[in-house]
Protein backbone atom coordinates (compact mmCIF):
# COMPACT_ATOMS: atom_id res chain seq x y z
CA UNK A 1 0.00 0.00 0.00
CA UNK A 2 3.00 2.08 0.85
CA UNK A 3 4.26 1.47 -2.70
CA UNK A 4 0.85 2.88 -4.29
CA UNK A 5 1.16 5.89 -2.43
CA UNK A 6 4.39 6.91 -3.06
CA UNK A 7 3.78 6.37 -6.82
CA UNK A 8 0.20 8.16 -6.56
CA UNK A 9 2.49 11.08 -5.26
CA UNK A 10 5.00 10.97 -7.61
CA UNK A 11 2.26 11.55 -10.47
CA UNK A 12 0.80 14.01 -8.39
CA UNK A 13 4.22 16.00 -8.35
CA UNK A 14 4.71 15.37 -12.27
CA UNK A 15 1.26 17.19 -13.21
CA UNK A 16 2.28 20.19 -11.99
CA UNK A 17 -1.27 22.06 -13.79
CA UNK A 18 -3.30 20.03 -11.70
CA UNK A 19 -1.16 20.03 -8.47
CA UNK A 20 -1.26 24.26 -8.84
CA UNK A 21 -4.90 23.97 -9.27
CA UNK A 22 -5.44 21.96 -5.80
CA UNK A 23 -3.48 24.53 -4.09
CA UNK A 24 -3.40 27.60 -5.31
CA UNK A 25 -7.36 27.84 -6.96
CA UNK A 26 -9.16 27.00 -3.54
CA UNK A 27 -7.09 30.33 -2.25
CA UNK A 28 -7.49 32.75 -4.73
CA UNK A 29 -11.59 31.29 -4.74
CA UNK A 30 -11.44 32.25 -1.25
CA UNK A 31 -10.08 35.69 -1.61
CA UNK A 32 -11.69 36.78 -4.47
CA UNK A 33 -15.21 35.86 -3.74
CA UNK A 34 -14.83 36.71 -0.07
CA UNK A 35 -14.28 40.38 -1.23
CA UNK A 36 -17.34 39.63 -3.94
CA UNK A 37 -19.79 38.07 -2.11
CA UNK A 38 -21.95 39.91 -0.27
CA UNK A 39 -25.50 41.62 -1.52
CA UNK A 40 -25.37 44.90 0.14
CA UNK A 41 -25.60 48.02 -1.93
CA UNK A 42 -24.49 51.13 -0.42
CA UNK A 43 -24.64 53.38 -3.36
CA UNK A 44 -26.97 54.00 -6.77
CA UNK A 45 -26.96 56.19 -9.11
CA UNK A 46 -29.65 58.83 -9.43
CA UNK A 47 -30.76 61.33 -11.66
CA UNK A 48 -32.90 64.87 -11.21
CA UNK A 49 -35.86 66.29 -13.42
CA UNK A 50 -37.87 69.09 -12.72
CA UNK A 51 -38.01 73.13 -12.11
CA UNK A 52 -35.98 72.08 -8.45
CA UNK A 53 -33.38 69.47 -9.77
CA UNK A 54 -30.44 71.26 -8.39
CA UNK A 55 -32.13 72.03 -5.00
CA UNK A 56 -33.02 68.50 -4.36
CA UNK A 57 -29.76 67.29 -5.74
CA UNK A 58 -28.08 69.11 -2.50
CA UNK A 59 -30.23 67.64 -0.29
CA UNK A 60 -30.61 64.07 -1.23
CA UNK A 61 -28.94 61.66 1.03
CA UNK A 62 -24.88 60.10 0.14
CA UNK A 63 -26.61 57.13 -0.61
CA UNK A 64 -27.91 58.42 -4.25
CA UNK A 65 -24.73 59.09 -6.51
CA UNK A 66 -26.17 61.76 -8.97
CA UNK A 67 -24.71 61.49 -12.11
CA UNK A 68 -27.63 63.57 -13.99
CA UNK A 69 -29.86 67.02 -13.33
CA UNK A 70 -31.94 68.56 -15.50
CA UNK A 71 -34.24 71.29 -14.75
CA UNK A 72 -36.46 71.45 -18.19
CA UNK A 73 -36.64 67.37 -18.05
CA UNK A 74 -39.97 65.82 -17.44
CA UNK A 75 -40.94 62.30 -16.15
CA UNK A 76 -41.10 60.92 -19.55
CA UNK A 77 -37.23 62.19 -19.80
CA UNK A 78 -36.64 60.72 -16.51
CA UNK A 79 -38.36 57.03 -17.26
CA UNK A 80 -35.86 57.13 -20.96
CA UNK A 81 -32.88 57.78 -18.56
CA UNK A 82 -33.94 54.70 -16.26
CA UNK A 83 -34.85 52.72 -19.58
CA UNK A 84 -31.09 53.57 -20.84
CA UNK A 85 -29.19 52.53 -17.94
CA UNK A 86 -28.02 56.02 -17.26
CA UNK A 87 -29.36 55.75 -13.61
CA UNK A 88 -30.84 53.48 -10.91
CA UNK A 89 -33.26 56.07 -9.36
CA UNK A 90 -34.87 59.01 -11.23
CA UNK A 91 -36.33 61.92 -9.13
CA UNK A 92 -39.15 64.33 -10.73
CA UNK A 93 -39.77 67.09 -8.77
CA UNK A 94 -42.44 69.85 -9.60
CA UNK A 95 -45.62 69.75 -8.69
CA UNK A 96 -46.21 66.00 -8.83
CA UNK A 97 -42.79 65.03 -7.53
CA UNK A 98 -42.25 61.43 -7.66
CA UNK A 99 -39.22 58.94 -6.71
CA UNK A 100 -38.77 56.21 -10.06
CA UNK A 101 -37.02 53.26 -9.27
CA UNK A 102 -35.30 50.85 -12.10
CA UNK A 103 -36.59 47.48 -10.54
CA UNK A 104 -34.98 45.57 -13.65
CA UNK A 105 -31.83 46.37 -10.71
CA UNK A 106 -33.00 44.12 -8.19
CA UNK A 107 -30.66 44.72 -5.10
CA UNK A 108 -29.79 48.27 -5.83
CA UNK A 109 -33.96 48.95 -6.31
CA UNK A 110 -34.47 46.82 -2.74
CA UNK A 111 -32.22 49.12 -1.58
CA UNK A 112 -33.02 52.41 -2.77
CA UNK A 113 -36.47 51.90 -1.29
CA UNK A 114 -35.86 51.19 1.80
CA UNK A 115 -33.90 54.39 1.95
CA UNK A 116 -36.57 56.76 0.22
CA UNK A 117 -38.61 55.27 2.99
CA UNK A 118 -36.73 57.34 5.77
CA UNK A 119 -36.38 59.99 3.80
CA UNK A 120 -39.89 62.19 3.69
CA UNK A 121 -40.72 65.16 0.75
CA UNK A 122 -39.10 62.98 -2.19
CA UNK A 123 -42.26 62.30 -3.83
CA UNK A 124 -43.90 58.55 -3.46
CA UNK A 125 -41.41 55.95 -4.75
CA UNK A 126 -42.64 53.80 -8.08
CA UNK A 127 -40.92 50.64 -9.37
CA UNK A 128 -40.64 50.39 -13.15
CA UNK A 129 -40.30 47.72 -15.88
CA UNK A 130 -40.24 45.21 -12.51
CA UNK A 131 -43.22 46.58 -10.03
CA UNK A 132 -43.21 43.26 -8.26
CA UNK A 133 -39.62 42.94 -7.92
CA UNK A 134 -39.88 39.59 -8.76
CA UNK A 135 -36.57 37.38 -8.56
CA UNK A 136 -37.20 35.14 -11.60
CA UNK A 137 -37.59 38.73 -13.95
CA UNK A 138 -34.41 39.11 -13.45
CA UNK A 139 -32.53 36.15 -13.04
CA UNK A 140 -33.81 34.11 -15.92
CA UNK A 141 -31.77 36.70 -18.58
CA UNK A 142 -28.89 35.95 -16.71
CA UNK A 143 -30.01 32.15 -16.26
CA UNK A 144 -29.59 31.72 -19.43
CA UNK A 145 -26.56 33.44 -20.12
CA UNK A 146 -25.21 31.06 -17.51
CA UNK A 147 -26.34 28.01 -19.92
CA UNK A 148 -24.75 29.35 -22.65
CA UNK A 149 -21.56 29.69 -20.81
CA UNK A 150 -21.98 26.07 -20.11
CA UNK A 151 -22.52 24.95 -23.78
CA UNK A 152 -20.46 26.81 -24.99
CA UNK A 153 -17.60 26.56 -23.28
CA UNK A 154 -17.19 23.27 -21.19
CA UNK A 155 -19.27 20.96 -23.08
CA UNK A 156 -17.10 22.70 -26.58
CA UNK A 157 -14.07 21.98 -24.99
CA UNK A 158 -15.04 18.27 -24.25
CA UNK A 159 -15.89 17.66 -27.57
CA UNK A 160 -13.01 19.09 -29.38
CA UNK A 161 -10.29 17.46 -26.69
CA UNK A 162 -11.94 14.47 -27.47
CA UNK A 163 -11.09 14.50 -30.87
CA UNK A 164 -7.57 15.24 -29.79
CA UNK A 165 -7.04 12.16 -28.09
CA UNK A 166 -8.74 9.83 -30.49
CA UNK A 167 -6.13 11.32 -32.94
CA UNK A 168 -8.36 13.45 -35.55
CA UNK A 169 -6.38 16.48 -35.15
CA UNK A 170 -3.53 14.95 -37.21
CA UNK A 171 -6.06 13.70 -39.73
CA UNK A 172 -6.99 17.48 -39.95
CA UNK A 173 -3.42 18.14 -40.88
CA UNK A 174 -3.50 16.43 -44.00
CA UNK A 175 -6.13 18.15 -45.46
CA UNK A 176 -6.41 21.91 -46.77
CA UNK A 177 -7.44 23.60 -44.30
CA UNK A 178 -6.74 26.99 -43.27
CA UNK A 179 -6.52 27.36 -39.01
CA UNK A 180 -9.78 29.63 -39.24
CA UNK A 181 -11.66 26.81 -41.45
CA UNK A 182 -11.23 24.81 -38.54
CA UNK A 183 -12.22 27.00 -35.77
CA UNK A 184 -15.34 27.47 -37.34
CA UNK A 185 -15.74 24.28 -38.66
CA UNK A 186 -15.62 23.57 -34.45
CA UNK A 187 -18.22 25.76 -33.30
CA UNK A 188 -20.51 25.47 -36.05
CA UNK A 189 -22.74 22.19 -34.48
CA UNK A 190 -22.12 23.77 -30.84
CA UNK A 191 -23.31 26.79 -32.15
CA UNK A 192 -26.54 25.36 -33.46
CA UNK A 193 -26.97 23.66 -30.01
CA UNK A 194 -26.68 26.44 -27.97
CA UNK A 195 -28.77 28.92 -29.98
CA UNK A 196 -31.92 25.94 -29.73
CA UNK A 197 -30.94 25.99 -25.59
CA UNK A 198 -31.40 29.56 -26.10
CA UNK A 199 -34.80 29.41 -28.24
CA UNK A 200 -36.18 26.91 -25.53
CA UNK A 201 -35.00 29.44 -22.22
CA UNK A 202 -37.16 32.10 -23.49
CA UNK A 203 -40.33 30.11 -24.32
CA UNK A 204 -39.90 28.51 -20.92
CA UNK A 205 -39.41 31.99 -19.42
CA UNK A 206 -42.85 33.13 -20.87
CA UNK A 207 -44.81 30.65 -19.98
CA UNK A 208 -43.56 29.33 -16.92
CA UNK A 209 -42.36 32.30 -15.24
CA UNK A 210 -43.94 34.83 -16.45
CA UNK A 211 -40.83 36.80 -17.71
CA UNK A 212 -41.37 39.57 -20.20
CA UNK A 213 -40.01 40.45 -23.33
CA UNK A 214 -40.40 44.39 -23.97
CA UNK A 215 -37.16 44.70 -26.75
CA UNK A 216 -36.20 43.65 -29.46
CA UNK A 217 -35.78 39.88 -30.43
CA UNK A 218 -33.75 41.08 -33.04
CA UNK A 219 -31.62 43.42 -30.77
CA UNK A 220 -31.52 40.50 -28.44
CA UNK A 221 -30.60 37.99 -31.24
CA UNK A 222 -27.32 39.51 -32.31
CA UNK A 223 -26.15 39.90 -28.89
CA UNK A 224 -26.45 36.20 -27.92
CA UNK A 225 -25.07 35.85 -31.50
CA UNK A 226 -21.79 37.76 -30.40
CA UNK A 227 -21.92 36.13 -26.48
CA UNK A 228 -22.43 32.54 -27.94
CA UNK A 229 -19.11 33.38 -30.32
CA UNK A 230 -17.19 34.36 -27.46
CA UNK A 231 -18.06 31.48 -25.28
CA UNK A 232 -17.50 29.07 -27.91
CA UNK A 233 -14.23 30.60 -28.99
CA UNK A 234 -12.94 29.67 -25.41
CA UNK A 235 -14.34 26.19 -25.30
CA UNK A 236 -11.99 25.80 -28.49
CA UNK A 237 -9.08 27.67 -26.69
CA UNK A 238 -9.44 25.73 -23.93
CA UNK A 239 -9.42 22.33 -25.70
CA UNK A 240 -6.22 23.19 -28.01
CA UNK A 241 -4.13 24.00 -24.70
CA UNK A 242 -5.46 20.61 -23.12
CA UNK A 243 -4.03 17.36 -23.55
CA UNK A 244 -7.13 15.30 -21.96
CA UNK A 245 -10.90 16.18 -20.75
CA UNK A 246 -9.88 16.11 -17.50
CA UNK A 247 -7.59 19.22 -18.02
CA UNK A 248 -10.35 20.64 -20.22
CA UNK A 249 -12.61 20.54 -17.80
CA UNK A 250 -10.27 21.89 -14.56
CA UNK A 251 -9.67 25.52 -17.34
CA UNK A 252 -13.38 24.92 -18.65
CA UNK A 253 -14.43 25.65 -14.90
CA UNK A 254 -11.83 27.93 -14.15
CA UNK A 255 -13.12 30.18 -16.65
CA UNK A 256 -17.05 29.04 -15.66
CA UNK A 257 -16.98 29.72 -12.31
CA UNK A 258 -15.67 33.51 -11.93
CA UNK A 259 -18.17 34.26 -14.90
CA UNK A 260 -21.30 32.63 -12.85
CA UNK A 261 -19.72 34.45 -9.49
CA UNK A 262 -18.70 37.81 -10.59
CA UNK A 263 -20.51 38.65 -13.46
CA UNK A 264 -23.54 40.31 -11.54
CA UNK A 265 -26.04 37.26 -11.76
CA UNK A 266 -25.83 36.48 -8.12
CA UNK A 267 -24.47 39.38 -6.13
CA UNK A 268 -24.93 42.88 -7.36
CA UNK A 269 -21.45 44.58 -9.22
CA UNK A 270 -22.02 47.67 -7.00
CA UNK A 271 -21.32 45.81 -3.64
CA UNK A 272 -18.46 44.12 -4.84
CA UNK A 273 -15.04 45.76 -4.09
CA UNK A 274 -13.31 47.72 -6.32
CA UNK A 275 -9.97 45.16 -6.06
CA UNK A 276 -12.59 42.63 -7.36
CA UNK A 277 -14.78 44.29 -9.28
CA UNK A 278 -12.92 44.94 -12.38
CA UNK A 279 -12.49 41.19 -13.08
CA UNK A 280 -16.08 41.70 -13.87
CA UNK A 281 -14.99 44.05 -16.61
CA UNK A 282 -13.13 41.41 -18.67
CA UNK A 283 -15.90 38.97 -18.18
CA UNK A 284 -17.97 38.25 -21.51
CA UNK A 285 -21.07 36.98 -19.39
CA UNK A 286 -21.05 40.43 -17.55
CA UNK A 287 -22.11 42.34 -20.67
CA UNK A 288 -24.65 39.80 -22.10
CA UNK A 289 -26.41 39.66 -18.22
CA UNK A 290 -26.45 43.48 -18.62
CA UNK A 291 -27.57 43.70 -22.61
CA UNK A 292 -29.89 40.68 -22.15
CA UNK A 293 -31.78 42.54 -18.73
CA UNK A 294 -31.63 45.95 -20.74
CA UNK A 295 -33.58 44.36 -23.80
CA UNK A 296 -35.86 41.78 -22.19
CA UNK A 297 -36.97 43.63 -18.93
CA UNK A 298 -36.51 47.47 -20.23
CA UNK A 299 -37.14 47.29 -23.59
CA UNK A 300 -34.05 48.94 -24.33
CA UNK A 301 -32.92 50.50 -27.84
CA UNK A 302 -29.66 49.51 -29.86
CA UNK A 303 -27.97 52.93 -28.92
CA UNK A 304 -28.51 52.11 -25.16
CA UNK A 305 -27.14 48.61 -24.90
CA UNK A 306 -24.05 49.75 -27.98
CA UNK A 307 -21.40 49.65 -24.99
CA UNK A 308 -21.88 45.67 -24.56
CA UNK A 309 -22.75 44.94 -27.45
CA UNK A 310 -19.14 46.67 -28.81
CA UNK A 311 -17.43 44.52 -25.71
CA UNK A 312 -18.70 41.17 -26.65
CA UNK A 313 -17.50 42.13 -30.20
CA UNK A 314 -13.93 42.65 -28.95
CA UNK A 315 -14.07 39.55 -26.86
CA UNK A 316 -14.68 37.82 -30.13
CA UNK A 317 -12.15 38.89 -31.98
CA UNK A 318 -9.83 38.31 -29.08
CA UNK A 319 -10.67 35.32 -28.54
CA UNK A 320 -10.87 34.35 -32.20
CA UNK A 321 -7.34 35.56 -33.30
CA UNK A 322 -5.99 33.48 -29.63
CA UNK A 323 -7.84 30.28 -31.20
CA UNK A 324 -6.71 30.38 -35.16
CA UNK A 325 -3.23 30.87 -33.84
CA UNK A 326 -3.24 28.18 -31.46
CA UNK A 327 -4.77 26.12 -34.11
CA UNK A 328 -1.82 27.21 -36.45
CA UNK A 329 0.37 26.29 -34.31
CA UNK A 330 -1.15 23.02 -33.20
CA UNK A 331 -1.44 22.16 -37.14
CA UNK A 332 2.27 23.51 -38.52
CA UNK A 333 4.49 20.48 -36.92
CA UNK A 334 1.90 18.20 -38.65
CA UNK A 335 2.80 20.03 -41.77
CA UNK A 336 6.45 20.06 -41.64
CA UNK A 337 6.91 16.53 -40.91
CA UNK A 338 4.86 16.30 -44.09
CA UNK A 339 7.06 18.18 -46.18
CA UNK A 340 10.14 16.72 -44.69
CA UNK A 341 8.84 13.35 -45.12
CA UNK A 342 7.63 14.44 -49.22
CA UNK A 343 11.28 15.92 -49.64
CA UNK A 344 13.11 12.95 -48.24
CA UNK A 345 10.87 10.70 -50.95
CA UNK A 346 11.65 12.53 -53.62
CA UNK A 347 15.35 13.03 -52.73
Amino acid sequence: MWALIVKELRQVRRDRRTLAMMILLPVLLLVVFGYAASFDVHHVTAAVAGPRAAELSDRLPAFFTVERTERSATRSDAVAWLRAGEADVAFVTGRRPAALVDGSQLFSARAALTVLSRVPGLGPPTVLFNPGLRTSTVLVPAIAGMILVFVGTLITSLGVVRERQAGTLEQLAVMPFRPRDVFVGKIAPYFLVAAVDLAVILIAASGLFDVPFRGSYALFGLGALLFLFVTLGLGVLISSVSENQGQAIQLAMMTVLPQVLLSGMIFPLQSMAASVRWIAYVLPLTYFIELARAVMIRGASLPTVAFPLSMLGVLGVVVFALAVARFGHDLAPHGRRRSTRGAATAA
